[in-house]
């Protein structure tokens, strides 16, 4: 008697995502996506993110991008921190961030915002006024610098002119930009796991830690009483020099979903990828979502199912996004370009129009982004100073360089090719 195909296990993660060809790069611009048009509708016009109500209060499009986001980033980060250095890991996320961000910031703060105070006020006089000063555009700048959105808004733009600065009644220019510290915090928690020989001599610390993460979310969804509907988001708080506060909250369920990543790369050679696994955290992650337990049932469901969807996705889906990584660039891009639609009046068509006229203008953002700034700089990702480059080649021992040359020369491009280096910062934020 045979086994169903449909029960029968395809092999393991470790088998079936081993090298570049995967559908992880659809599945980001697909998340990247659903930012946007979830965030059309409170922008374009002061409603509640898409999905809201479809998920009794629950979640939205945009937070389950997120949530998304975090798992991809998990497996894929963890990943490059086994098989980099400490130096090259952080070098390697530095490019992936901060160069995009830095431009946005620049373009966002002197060249954005100064247009929208022309039209808003008919002049820039006093736009460059004392630009240190809290709402200033350099203030924007250095509050904004290290990932950790210290300063929503410049001067008072948006505020009287967008349904979502009218709601919350003050100047809010890239609010998506609030969870990338929460992304970075994930960073440093990995490369300490990397430095300390966590990944790869205790990785079921790693596992004790997402079971940790998630008794925690599972008590916060007891204590909140209810089945359906958000949980609590009441927690204590801290603040970092550089990125300003954190909310414990966010670290915990936002940590979930990226240790969850982990473990699944960690624990890769033990997970299996069977189609009734993958079909079944779909339902598990529908009904959740339609009828409450989302926090509890939903995201340990989504996370496989990403996974699941990563391996299985057609062959011919799998160039996107290998060459050409524009999710980033719609992300940190979409919120502020929505917002300057928004003040001109784009969102009187209606719903669709400014939805796909927003999806449209966000891409075409993080085409120049990935064109322009992103690719650029990840070109220098195997960049080494020069004077680290000479100590390295001076510490060789003669007996091993003798060894070395004695070796037949390795094979390039083994089963061990490494992934995509795409960091998940893609989060929808108010």
């Amino acid at each position: 008697m045979t086994t169903p195909d449909l029960f029968r296990s395809r092999g393991t993660l470790a088998d079936l995502l081993s090298g570049r060809s995967n559908g992880i790069g659809l599945i980001r611009l697909c998340l990247a996506v659903g930012v946007v048009l979830s965030h059309s509708k409170p922008l374009g016009f002061g409603a509640n993110d898409l999905g809201y109500y479809l998920t009794g209060r629950q979640t939205n499009v945009g937070t389950m991008a997120v949530y998304g986001f975090f798992v991809l980033s998990g497996l894929l980060i963890t990943r490059s921190a086994r098989r980099t250095g400490i130096f090259r890991y952080a070098w390697h996320r530095a490019l992936r961030i901060f160069p995009g961000l830095w431009v946005c910031l620049l373009v966002s703060a002197l060249v954005i915002a100064p247009l929208v105070a022309l039209r808003e006020h008919g002049t820039i006089g006093g736009f460059f006024d004392n630009p240190w000063d809290r709402g200033g555009p350099l203030a924007y700048l250095q509050a904004n610098w290290w990932t950790g959105v210290r300063q929503y808004g410049v001067r008072d733009l948006f505020t009287d002119t967008t349904p979502w600065g009218e709601k919350v009644n003050y100047s809010v220019f890239n609010g998506a930009l609030w969870s990338l510290k929460y992304e970075m915090f994930c960073y440093v928690v990995v490369g300490v796991l990397a430095v300390t020989a966590v990944l790869r001599n205790a990785r079921r610390f790693v596992l004790f830690l997402t079971v940790a993460l998630y008794l925690s979310i599972l008590q916060d969804w007891v204590s909140s009483g209810r089945i359906s509907g958000p949980v609590s988001t009441a927690s204590w708080t801290f603040v970092s020099p550089l990125v300003g506060t954190m909310n414990f909250h966010y670290i915990v369920y936002l940590g979930f979903l990226f240790a969850a990543g982990a473990a699944l790369d960690l624990y890769r050679e033990r997970v299996p990828i069977n189609d009734a696994l993958g079909i079944g955290s779909a339902v598990a992650l529908g009904l959740s979502l339609l009828f409450g337990g989302f926090f509890v049932i939903g995201l340990p469901a989504f996370a496989y199912l990403l996974v699941w969807l990563s391996v299985r996705m057609p062959r011919q889906l799998h160039w996107v996004g290998r060459k050409n990584d524009y999710s980033y660039g719609i992300y940190i891009y979409g919120f502020v370009l929505q917002q300057v639609m928004t003040s001109l009046g784009w969102s009187r068509w209606g719903y669709v129009p400014f939805a796909a006229m927003s999806v449209a203008v966000a891409f075409a953002a993080a085409f120049l982004s990935w064109k322009l700034v992103e690719r650029p700089a990840l070109r220098l990702k195997d960049w080494t100073p020069g004077f680290v480059a000479r100590r390295s080649s001076q510490r060789v021992p003669v007996e091993q360089q003798t060894a070395v040359a004695e070796e037949p020369p390795a094979q390039v491009g083994g089963p061990t090719q490494e992934l995509p280096q795409q960091p998940a910062t893609l989060v929808p934020g108010r």
